[in-house]
């Protein structure tokens, strides 16, 4: 096999398996900036781990994307 292969299969797999993994606790977070909305000002539950992981899914997603398509163009 190609190491584009293995390059894109490994980003798809090791980014799935870690979004997965801290998919849990991004919805606790997200529960608790829910529940803590009014209190927000006080800077006691910050947003801003929600907000790069929802970027970092966004990237992956289009990495991944991208991966996928230039092997298709390759092995065609």
């Amino acid at each position: 096999m190609d190491l584009l292969l293995w390059i894109t299969v490994g980003f798809i797999v090791i980014g799935f398996v870690v979004l997965v993994s801290m998919k849990k606790s991004m919805e606790s977070r997200v529960t608790l900036i829910i529940e803590n909305e009014k209190n927000i000002e006080n800077e006691q539950v910050s947003n801003k781990p929600v907000i790069w992981w929802i970027k970092g899914t966004t990237v992956w997603g289009l990495v991944s994307m991208f991966l996928i398509v230039w092997s298709f163009s390759v092995y065609m």
